[in-house]
């Protein structure tokens, strides 16, 4: 009886040091976020202790989403919601108004975040509209009608920020510094996770700024304007952006319009887009001599949403880009 209660007593003590010795978790934060870009930058912060919940599902789009009454309830018992902002996802702006103070951190709006407009570049596929005012008069009342209804129009603020890895290495310290002062105890794991973030998103930006070298100077033809931050930031041309808004589809006279742009700046190649019938595109390059190229994810609605999924989006798009676009 006696070696039994010694032996018990050994391994209550040994339970003891092992929990002593476990990293905490009771107190890490309940995170929310809207896209697998964002979530996958707070998953390489959160690590081992923690995972974000994704409202965003697979294929969905983050421009017309709606909440599912289990999302909103996990919402008001969120400790943290770590979204774009209303530029991407106004769905989730009257829910993130209604939350307490603080719990909201739309990281478009962080200070320093490198922000840009739509009308930041020249739209090669309006070039020609001028010319065919009277032609299509009619078609493009239609057209601006259009994408006037869907709200996302080439102006204001291109909410796709992501795609600049500057921005990407500035979130990771916001989301720590975040997560550091709702949980104490592990305030120096997400910083520590947050920095092994940013290294990785600098070597990473390191390889793609050689792949895109040859890219430089070269056109291309995207589904829509999503890409500025990316393409200026490695020194690439605009991208031609076949659909005017994020979701609105471009008349015949738009895609006229489009084809004499490519036709007029020997376009190498047409980027389809994930969750986007390719079909525009390929109406868009008949009988130009552009290829269509493998298709992108810009908002990684594709990829699970873990640590490595941000720098995959970047890396599959970049390399993409370079595999195209290096053909002379």
């Amino acid at each position: 009886m006696n070696h039994q209660n010694a032996l018990r007593s050994c391994l209550l003590a040994l339970g003891a040091t092992l929990l002593a010795s476990a990293p905490a978790r009771a107190d890490v934060p309940m995170v929310v976020t809207d896209v697998p870009a964002v979530a996958a930058l707070v998953q390489q912060v959160m690590g081992d202790l923690g995972q974000p919940e994704v409202l965003l599902e697979a294929g969905g789009d983050p421009h017309h989403y709606q909440l599912r009454p289990s999302q909103a309830r996990s919402l008001q018992s969120a400790d943290l919601l770590v979204w774009i902002g209303p530029e991407l996802s106004p769905w989730l702006s009257r829910t993130a108004a209604a939350l307490p103070e603080g719990v909201s951190l739309p990281v478009l709006a962080l200070p320093r975040t490198h922000i840009r407009s739509y009308g930041d570049h020249h739209d090669l596929g309006q070039e020609h509209e001028h010319e065919h005012e009277h032609e299509h008069e009619h078609e493009h009342e239609h057209e601006h009608d259009e994408a006037d209804g869907h709200g996302h129009v080439h102006s204001g603020i291109d909410p796709h920020a992501w795609l600049d890895p500057e921005n990407g290495k500035l979130w990771l310290t916001a989301i720590a510094e975040a997560l550091a002062g709702r949980d104490a105890v592990n305030a120096t794991r997400y910083r520590a996770n947050a920095e092994t973030g940013i290294a990785a998103i600098e070597a990473l930006d390191t390889r793609l700024a050689t792949a895109l070298e040859p890219a430089k100077g070269k056109q291309f033809v995207v589904f829509h304007d999503a890409y500025g931050y990316f393409t200026e930031h490695y020194g690439l041309k605009p991208g031609i952006a076949v659909s005017l808004g994020d979701a609105s589809s471009p008349s015949a006279a738009r895609l006229r319009d489009i084809q004499r742009s490519i036709s007029g700046e020997n376009v190498l190649c047409a980027f389809p887009e994930i969750n986007h019938d390719p079909k525009l595109l390929r109406v868009a390059i008949e009988n130009t001599g552009a290829t269509l190229a493998q298709p992108l994810d810009p908002e990684g609605t594709s990829l699970p949403a873990d640590k490595r999924s941000y720098s995959h989006i970047l890396e599959t798009m970049g390399m993409a880009m370079a595999d195209c676009l290096a053909k002379e």
